[in-house]
């Protein structure tokens, strides 16, 4: 065998194990070094727990399937708004419920484009659990397939868009077809969506309703343009 065909031969033995040692450490750090999420408190993991007692009972909403920051919590209230007033925040995807003190709960949510078609003040004038889903006009041209066969109404349930709790705003005693909701698509809190209004996690949704007397204020902060609905 002549010389450069043993010099190639070996030249490719060299290379392959070469190769093969890029590769090894590799994949051994990433085994030796895995990317864990931090856990869950547990008393988040309580708050979106199930609620069998429910007219149709709930599962637990997994935490981990939104980000951390659109799990409900107490925060310092940046809305200037009294006690008992809701803030619609359609930009940061934030929910406010003013308490005494200066304290506000805060909500993630998730904005669809019936969501930004409307700003200003409104009162809840009306309430209702595992409320029946009408689709508007609008949604059953954007997606026919999808929502012309609700046109007549969806009972309530746990396929119903609107979810376990609806929260109706009127202004001058006109329904603005403005709604506070919870969702059957909980991966999309914190999301813009194609259709809908305010959407909430159906736990957070149902502590809202709790707390919300009929002819609580509601603000909806005017849209600044930013993650608009695709």
């Amino acid at each position: 065998m002549s010389f450069p065909e043993t010099l190639t031969r070996r030249a490719v033995l060299v290379g392959a194990g070469l190769l093969l040692g890029a590769c090894t450490p590799v994949a051994r750090r990433a085994a030796e070094a895995p990317s864990l999420a931090p856990p869950i408190p547990a008393d988040i993991l309580e708050m979106y727990a199930a609620l069998p007692g429910e007219e149709f009972p709930l599962p637990a909403i997994d935490p981990s399937i939104v980000e951390p920051q659109f799990w409900r919590r107490v925060v310092s209230d940046p809305t200037g708004e009294p006690e008992g007033t809701i803030t619609v925040d359609t930009d940061d995807r934030f929910l406010y419920l003013s308490l005494e003190g200066g304290r506000a709960v805060r909500y993630g949510i998730g904005v669809g484009q019936e969501g930004l078609a409307f700003t200003g003040t409104a009162i809840v004038a009306r309430k209702a659990a595992w409320p029946r889903w009408t689709p508007t006009q609008n949604m059953i041209r954007r997606d026919p397939e999808r929502n012309a066969p609700w046109a007549g109404g969806m009972p309530g349930g746990l396929e119903n868009p609107l979810g376990a709790r609806a929260l109706y705003l009127y202004r001058n005693g006109r329904d603005t077809l403005y709604r506070l909701h919870g969702t059957n698509e909980p991966w999309s809190i914190g999301q813009a969506v194609s259709s809908g209004c305010i959407r909430l996690l159906n736990q957070d949704i149902i502590d809202l309703y709790r707390r919300t007397p009929i002819g609580t204020r509601v603000v909806v902060r005017e849209h600044r343009g930013r993650g608009l609905v695709g």
